[in-house]
């Protein structure tokens, strides 16, 4: 059996400097691969193939058996949440999440009493992929960060400045403040379910942390990305979080320092010297490929991928994306990617 220590993304997260490094890339599980495709079409509703251990379990593995990442991350969606918390989600084709728009002063109607068995599908999954990976693939459980689940819940919709959820977070700071609090309880107890149903690693997406002014960063980022750590490991489980607070810009430094985390993800607008001088000394660094870089392919890629990798010798660095793959990159162009990081010698 391998060691824990022998796996690629577990040794990183242990603070092992290697090269090359693991990679394994955000949304590997999607469109771009037409096994991914066969099954969605087949599942018909999204939700409904969120919640199907036999089809959610199957295409989490379809990149790791076409391309052999360094790690599987549980195919589901960072909206289940609302879901076990008595709201409605949807998927309009074409256009993406639907929600019956949430009033935080209302945050005492959202029922935590059946998140453990609302998710205990998304434990299953877990459960079936586990034992078929290869011994030295780490399996990554995800959750979406408060801040980015309450946007969509009160905007009821994706939106590109979250105005409405941030005039709410001013307006309404006690009531907003009580929402993001039973949020990080509802996230922190499906997190600690993952790891009991085998999740090696946790990752927290805040996807929408970007645009925020300091004290209202402080408040629905960091604050209950720190009470889900705390929740998380008082519970006892001990597995390495790693936390993307995606735009965060100049408040990155005080994320990684004070949110309990253990590595940091970047997303593709950070210079890698400043995140080197602002981060705390050893901390794992994840990211952060332009994903258009990887849709160019070529030169482009080859030199995005050289530089990412020269900038983080000497750190511990799980080399990924700083967004999710998109559905048009082309097969081809991730082999080249994965060629271009394992030709790298230690």
């Amino acid at each position: 059996m391998t060691k824990l220590s022998e796996k690629p993304l577990l040794a990183v997260l242990g603070g092992d400097v290697r090269m090359p490094p693991p990679v394994w890339l955000m949304r590997q599980a999607g469109r771009y691969l037409p096994e991914y495709r066969e099954v969605r079409a087949e599942a018909g509703d999204f939700i409904k193939f969120c919640f199907s251990p036999d089809m959610a379990a199957d295409v989490t593995l379809q990149p790791i058996r076409r391309f052999g990442f360094d790690a599987a991350i549980l195919f589901a969606d960072i909206l289940l949440i609302p879901i076990a918390l008595g709201r409605r989600v949807w998927f309009e084709p074409g256009e993406g999440p639907r929600l019956d728009p949430f009033n935080p002063l209302d945050h005492a109607n959202l029922d935590l009493s059946q998140v453990e068995d609302v998710l205990s599908p998304i434990g299953e999954t877990l459960q079936r992929v586990k034992p078929e990976l290869p011994e030295e693939t780490t399996l990554i459980g995800f959750a979406g960060a408060p801040w980015t689940v309450a946007t969509y819940m009160i905007e009821g919709a994706g939106s590109k400045d979250r105005f409405s959820a941030r005039v709410a977070a001013w307006e309404h700071p006690e009531a907003f403040d009580a929402m993001i609090d039973r949020l990080s309880e509802a996230t922190a107890r499906y997190l600690v379910m993952q790891a009991k149903c085998g999740a090696e690693v946790l990752k927290l997406f805040d996807s929408w942390a970007e645009g925020l002014p300091e004290p209202l960063f402080e408040r629905v980022v960091i604050r209950p990305a720190r009470d889900i750590v705390e929740r998380v490991r008082a519970a006892g489980v001990t597995v390495p979080i790693i936390g993307f607070p995606r735009g965060a810009g100049s408040m990155y430094g005080r994320y990684a320092r004070e949110t309990g985390i253990t590595a940091i993800a970047l997303d593709t607008g950070v210079d890698p010297a400043w995140a080197q001088s602002i981060l705390p000394d050893g901390m794992p660094v994840q990211g952060h490929l332009d994903p258009a870089a990887l849709r160019a392919g070529g030169a482009a890629l080859a030199s995005e991928t050289d530089r990412l990798l020269d900038s983080w010798a000497g750190r511990p660095h799980i080399f990924n994306l700083g967004h999710g793959i998109t559905p048009d990159v082309p097969i081809e162009h991730v082999h080249q990617l994965l060629q271009r990081i394992r030709e790298r010698a230690s």
